[in-house]
């Protein structure tokens, strides 16, 4: 009976310590996912305090322009518009879908001042868009990375066990990656006045 007893307690001493073991490899896991996760969402907010830098640029930038291009109303609203939705934007793909808007406007923008010398010279202008270089700038090394965030995240989530970890904890794929847009691959055309 004793020797029964024995094997009893090594088989429940290895079956307690696997248990504590695997215990321990999940919570040890999940907490890994929840770290990785909170760094995709402090990498979002680096990108969002440079999109609003970029925001808070846009309105001078505007009215500096506006001086010398009046009748260039629709790219003006089309600016305030992918602001409004840029500042507006709940979650990090409603932001990367309204910094697109705000790029192909501000694209258009500088297409139009090329078509004005005198506002080239402008010493405001020149301030604003030196500003504004080093905003995007900015903009680029943030989103490079949140999407190298992004990409860590999904990439452990899927590792083999973390990927069982992450089906019974519910930890998803995030999505929300910034992308170029088929308007950036163009090659930009600028004429010169003759």
């Amino acid at each position: 009976m004793s020797r029964g007893w024995s094997i009893f307690g090594v088989v429940a001493g290895v079956l307690l310590v696997s248990t504590l073991a695997l215990t321990a490899s999940f919570f040890s896991r999940r907490n890994e996912m929840v770290r990785q996760k909170e760094t995709i969402r402090a990498s979002w907010s680096q990108v969002d305090v440079v999109l609003q830098r970029r925001a808070d640029l846009i309105p001078n930038l505007v009215e500096t322009v506006k001086g010398y291009a009046a009748h260039e109303q629709k790219i003006f609203e089309d600016l305030a518009n992918a602001r409004a939705a840029l500042l507006g934007a709940r979650t990090p793909a409603e932001g990367i879908a309204a910094n697109q808007q705000l790029e192909s406007a501000l694209a258009r923008l500088l297409v139009i001042v090329e078509n004005y010398p005198n506002l080239k010279a402008n010493e405001n202008f020149l301030r604003l868009q030196d500003e504004l270089a080093g905003t995007e700038n900015r903009i680029a090394v943030e989103r490079r990375r949140y999407n190298q965030a992004v990409q860590d995240y999904n990439t452990y989530i899927q590792l083999f066990p973390n990927n069982l970890v992450a089906s019974i904890a519910r930890f998803e794929r995030e999505e929300a990656y910034f992308q170029t847009t088929p308007e950036s691959r163009q090659v930009p055309r600028v004429e010169f006045a003759r």
